[in-house]
């Protein structure tokens, strides 16, 4: 790998991971392709970035399930669907007054539902939980 393409790639995984977080509260902006895409970035440039990225509480167990299985949980789903459409009707009663860019927030939401919902659902794991030894 040429010596340049290390702190090229850095930079563009941590720039992707800024974009991910400040997508999670704006509504248009996607979190998902964001965070994976830092995940590939630090794969090939930084492993114990990459370690931590896909160790994180938040992000960790989503970039896991996209690797392994190409889906996500019943859970992220709701999630993701809940987050979305809260955001798009804050968007729409709030952020605008016209009636266009209305119709685009809500075309853009029923895209971005349709997407989500056709994804591959996957089981989640089993939380571990401890034992009584009594």
């Amino acid at each position: 790998m040429a010596p340049y393409i290390r702190p090229l790639l850095l930079t563009a995984g941590t720039l992707a991971l800024v974009l991910g977080v400040i997508g999670i509260f704006v509504p248009l902006l996607p979190t998902t392709p964001f965070v994976l895409l830092a995940a590939a970035c630090y794969a090939r440039s930084c492993e114990r970035c990459h370690r931590w990225l896909v160790t994180h509480r938040w992000f960790g167990s989503f970039i896991r399930n996209w690797h392994e299985h190409h889906g996500v949980t019943r859970r992220q789903k709701a999630s993701a669907l809940s987050l979305l459409w809260a955001g798009m009707a804050l968007s729409a009663t709030f952020g605008t007054s016209s009636w266009w860019v209305r119709l685009v927030l809500v075309a853009i939401a029923l895209g971005t539902t349709v997407y989500l919902v056709r994804l591959r659902t996957i089981e989640a794991a089993p939380v571990a939980r401890a034992t009584d030894t009594n």
